[in-house]
């Protein structure tokens, strides 16, 4: 099937490159009179090929492509940019801007006719997984979730908007909640001698700094923010899933093996990678897909800032951020993930 949707593809271009060539002989060299005028016919004529050949491989690659499924992996804890709280970032993360990058560039693909979403993930930022859901939910075509070893939190989040989720039997799915955290360092800053003093505008600016104890209003306060995060993911798992608020709610953020998860309705279904691509042949309505993993645009200084950040972090990243109370949460020194 590749070869053969290969060679359609080059006989277009030959095509298009001809009648090109045809045109701007005419244009450029027919009409024209003189040499130096003839010359730079020649000139604009071999251009107008190239342009021609650009224009009819593209067309051509919606024509045949030699794939009719994108792939996009979201892989370890998901995050805005791949890092952490600011000292030093955390590596190994997913970028959510790369990930709704590689599903838009999918969805303008005229070859991609579904997505496959392969998730491995514990979860992440509440935001970032939200716009990677709301990117599959744009893709116009069938959308498939397959968790491979952990779809949790985040990651279910994201699945939960595709039209239909498979795991393997050992996957852990589930983890439908919201935790906040915040590291209490009074203890710590009271033995180095170090006093925290508040100078804030409003009540609730420095509510979950690592430096004071935080008060039962201030507690009260960051559980509402909390709960409201919940609400909206117990939201967004009813619209995707034949669910009910309570069936999601009764779950209380555990995490199930793929057979539990498929028992009460987490996923569709359990299947291997190539059972996956089989039911995505029979939406499709053909004999066997193509897929084609769609990955991150990035240069060489992406690759390298990416191998300086995972030697920041092993270099006395807990130390750091103790210290200094900044975690990268929607209120200071405040943390609320999907995890």
């Amino acid at each position: 099937m590749v070869d053969s949707s290969r060679v359609v593809q080059a006989l277009a271009v030959l095509v298009g490159v001809a009648v090109a060539v045809a045109l701007g002989w005419v244009l450029f060299v027919e009409v024209p009179e003189g040499s130096l005028a003839r010359l730079l016919g020649v000139v604009l004529v071999v251009l107008t090929g190239l342009v021609g050949a650009r224009a009819a491989g593209r067309v051509a690659s919606g024509w045949a492509a030699p794939y009719d499924v994108a792939e996009v992996a979201v892989e370890g804890p998901i995050t805005r940019d791949g890092g952490g709280s600011p000292i030093p970032p955390r590596p190994g993360g997913t970028p959510a801007n790369d990930i709704v990058d590689q599903i838009e560039r999918a969805d303008e693909d005229d070859g991609a006719r579904a997505l496959l979403l392969r998730l491995n993930t514990p979860g992440g930022e509440v935001v970032p997984s939200d716009d990677i859901r709301l990117a599959a939910e744009r893709f116009d075509g069938p959308t498939v979730a397959y968790a491979t070893d952990v779809c949790a939190s985040g990651g279910y989040w994201i699945a939960s908007g595709c039209d239909d989720i498979y795991a393997r039997e050992g996957s852990i799915v589930g983890s439908i909640g919201v935790i906040g955290s915040r590291v209490n360092a009074k203890g710590m800053a009271d033995k180095l001698g170090l006093k925290y003093e508040r100078l804030a505008a409003g009540k609730y600016k420095d509510a979950g700094q690592s430096l004071k104890e935080m008060s039962e209003d201030e507690r009260e306060y960051l559980q509402g923010i909390i709960d409201g995060y919940y609400d909206e993911f117990v939201e967004r798992v009813t619209d995707g899933r034949e669910l009910s608020d309570e069936q999601v709610r009764d779950t209380e953020a555990k995490v199930y093996l793929g057979e539990d998860a498929e028992s009460i309705g987490l996923v569709d279904e359990l299947a291997t990678r190539k059972g996956v691509e089989d039911r995505l042949a029979a939406t499709l309505g053909v004999e066997e897909v193509t897929v084609e993993e769609f990955e991150p645009e990035r240069g060489v200084m992406d690759r390298l800032r990416g191998g300086s950040q995972a030697v920041a972090y092993a270099f006395g990243a807990g130390v750091a951020s103790a210290v200094s109370g900044d975690d990268h949460g929607d209120v200071d020194g405040f943390e609320f993930e999907l995890r």
